[in-house]
């Protein structure tokens, strides 16, 4: 699906990404973590096209991604951006229509089978009861099922997510995350999202990229990283791993505040 081979990115002079190297697999379900300022969005905005690396290869379906232009890019990737702003009041299905802008002609206009994609992304996402609702009518949770609605009619083949559940309850993350994990499951979207919750990560996550000081610190399976040692060098919080007592996964309690001192 994606490779990323030396991927260098300065900003002011400062490397703030340096020397990563990974493979996104198709069909798969992997997190970006790290600690703030680590580099985790700036690398989405990479594998989006948004920004161009200094140096370094990204390749996708086999092609550089920046051969692309940017509504070939449009077509094949979508993006969830953190805290999207939402400057005009649009009804809810005119906001996931905006979805299928790369795919429309301007002269035409939108068309029957758009029409039908829009329908079947707010079905997706159970929006479809909202679809004559103002945005600024909804609350938090149904404002961010708005938003992956308008990029799942993109048709996109990666979705990339910048912390989705952002200033959403423990309910409304967990609806967020079932969803991309049937959307996953089902039509076996590739999706990639920052996060900072390990644990959330690790229940729905198949492989984790941690970002630190700018480099790849680890990438492996939540059972390979959501470890005590590695977390303490990344975060610098003491904390202890157990398993959860129905998946079974790995499951972090902090146990300190700080690198050094005591709770």
């Amino acid at each position: 699906m994606m490779y990323v081979k030396n991927l260098y990115y300065s900003y002011n002079s400062q490397f703030s990404l340096r020397d990563i190297n990974f493979h996104i697999e198709e069909g798969s379900f992997s997190c970006i973590l790290g600690p703030n300022g680590s580099g985790k969005t700036t690398l989405l905005k990479i594998l989006s096209g948004i920004k161009e690396p200094i140096r370094g290869d990204i390749f996708f379906q086999g092609k550089p991604l920046f051969s692309f232009g940017r509504r070939e890019i449009a077509k094949n990737v979508a993006v969830v951006p953190q805290g999207a702003e939402i400057n005009f009041d649009f009804t809810v299905h005119e906001m996931v229509l905006m979805g299928r802008t790369p795919h429309v002609d301007v002269w035409r206009g939108e068309g029957s089978r758009d029409y039908g994609i829009v329908e079947e992304a707010m079905g997706a996402t159970g929006t479809l009861g909202l679809a004559h609702r103002r945005m600024s009518q909804l609350s938090g949770g149904e404002k961010q099922r708005v938003v992956i609605a308008r990029a799942l009619a993109q048709e996109p083949k990666l979705l990339l997510l910048d912390e989705p559940t952002t200033h959403l309850d423990m309910n409304h993350q967990l609806e967020i995350f079932d969803i991309l994990k049937r959307l996953n499951q089902d039509r076996k979207l590739t999706v990639v999202v920052i996060l900072h919750d390990l644990n959330l990560a690790g229940l729905y996550c198949e492989k984790f990229f941690m970002l630190n000081q700018g480099g790849l610190a680890a990438a492996g399976s939540p059972e390979d990283l959501l470890d005590a040692d590695l977390i303490h060098s990344i975060y610098g919080v003491n904390v202890e791993i157990i398993r959860h007592p129905h998946s079974g996964n790995p499951y972090i309690l902090p146990l300190a505040l700080g690198r050094n001192g005591e709770r």
